[in-house]
């Protein structure tokens, strides 16, 4: 989020139904005392799809596998020179990594560039096979932080939660009534310009297509407030309605106001809404009461500064916005939900490193709530970053101790990385139990990392 942004309005607009939304949320807060909020389940009530039908509930989102896209944002930063701001590297290389999960999680991707101070910027937007084209429910998020730190919590936290909710919307194999989009917009720090650049190119015909754009820019805010838009009386609701189920009272999002990505949509006529927890305002005595966290302090003491890293958030908080993220785009897409293949998919997404020319590693994966024996066909989905995939030997082995041969080494596969799906007859496995993805680097010079890897029975 920048620092000065165009203010769409002078005080926020309260519907009559916002204001007794407003009531209760009170008379929540009054019963939470100055307890902390809690991260519980996802709502489990079924939603009605466009065609009438009963919609799966939303899922819960595993907050440990958006830890670990912060981490990966985190080592992004370290490794080009603490930031992943506009027209540096470390941004590029955050672009990346969002799209090659992406892309390997069965998403169209395209990347819009632009030019912003002389710099070369860039958009990633990511559409999920399937719904209707003519009503379009979009998530964003900016994927780029400041010159002066990593942008963990601002706004790795948006960049990695909506993330993890596409992955999800793979796993599961949900098919929305409408269609899902996602974007992941560059140099929002320097005033909306990817966001704008997107909106200004997007014909006439294609906006009114967008029933609602969503906004997530800092879900994670170490000392964290829970704040909802109030740009759309529906959208409003929607997300005060997950945070009802959780108990947890939210208040209108106004610090921010007109200062992120949803600011183009709204003024090109799309309903926008979203989520916040708190930026460089100080949460008063009332509002430590209900959400717990240090009154006179502010929602993040590390807004736009150094400090800003995996140390800066606020776990609890980012596992209820996630959750809250999954809720808003299951309810206002509709759909159904039916696993890839018929299956279920067990991933790690634990970052494992690979010594050059050094011993094997192992990658666990622990599968449960199975019957029988694996499949035949069992699906090993695999991501690794290599500087030189030749120098590898991938192995997977079974809870058995046995292991199966994904790839072997060879001098003449001179690409880098490996982001493959192999099948593999694991049908004298039990299939539960601890899988290992064993890699091995077997020649110097070249080194990389396991970023992650999936199966599907």
């Amino acid at each position: 989020m920048p620092l000065h942004g165009p203010t769409l309005r002078t005080a926020p607009r309260r519907s009559r139904g916002a204001v007794l939304l407003a009531a209760g949320a009170a008379a929540t807060a009054a019963l939470l005392g100055a307890s902390s909020v809690p991260a519980t389940a996802a709502p489990t009530t079924a939603t009605a799809g466009r065609n009438g039908a009963s919609a799966p509930a939303a899922p819960d989102i595993s907050v440990a596998n958006v830890k670990a896209h912060l981490n990966q944002l985190q080592s992004i930063a370290n490794a080009n020179g603490g930031n992943r701001a506009h027209g540096r590297s470390g941004y590029k290389a955050s672009l990346d990594y969002v799209k090659g999960k992406l892309d390997a999680a069965g998403f169209t991707t395209s990347v819009q560039q632009f030019t912003s101070s002389g710099a070369t910027g860039y958009n990633l937007v990511a559409d999920w096979p399937g719904g209707d084209p003519n009503h379009v429910i979009f998530a964003g998020a900016h994927l780029d932080s400041v010159g002066r730190g990593p942008g963990i919590n601002d706004n790795g936290s948006g960049t990695a939660g909506i993330l993890e909710v596409a992955l999800t919307v793979a796993k599961q194999g949900y098919k929305p009534d409408k269609h899902l989009r996602f974007a992941w917009w560059g140099a929002e720090e320097l005033g909306l310009v990817g966001s704008q650049n997107y909106v200004r190119q997007l014909p006439a015909a294609e906006r009114g297509k967008i029933d609602a754009y969503l906004n997530f820019d800092m879900i994670g805010s170490p000392n964290p407030g829970y704040f909802v838009y109030d740009d759309d009386p529906q959208l409003e609701g929607v997300f005060k309605d997950f945070f009802a189920t959780r108990k947890i009272p939210t208040e209108i999002e106004t610090e921010g106001d007109g200062r992120s990505d949803h600011a183009p949509f709204k003024n090109a006529g799309v309903r926008v809404g979203g989520l916040f927890s708190g930026a460089d305002y100080t949460k008063t005595a009332a509002q430590a009461q209900k959400w717990g966290g240090t009154a006179g302090q502010a929602f993040d003491r590390c807004y736009h500064q150094s400090c800003d890293t995996i140390a800066n958030i606020d776990d609890t908080a980012l596992d209820n916005n996630s959750d809250a993220i999954a809720y808003g785009l299951w309810t206002l897409s509709g759909g159904s939900t039916t696993p890839p293949s018929g299956g279920k998919v067990f991933e790690s997404t634990t970052t494992v490193d690979i010594p050059d020319a050094g011993p094997a590693v192992d990658s666990p994966l622990t599968v449960s709530g199975l019957t029988g024996n694996a499949p035949s066909a069992l699906k090993v989905g695999v991501d690794i970053k290599h500087s030189y995939r030749g120098d590898l030997v991938i192995d997977l082995v079974g809870p058995s101790g046995r292991t199966y041969r994904l790839k072997s080494s060879s001098a003449n596969d001179s690409g880098a990385d490996v982001v493959a799906t192999y099948t593999v007859d694991a049908s004298s496995e039990t299939a539960n139990g601890v899988w290992k993805l064993r890699v091995q680097d077997v020649a110097a010079q070249d080194d990389g990392y396991v970023a992650g890897w999936k199966l599907t029975f």
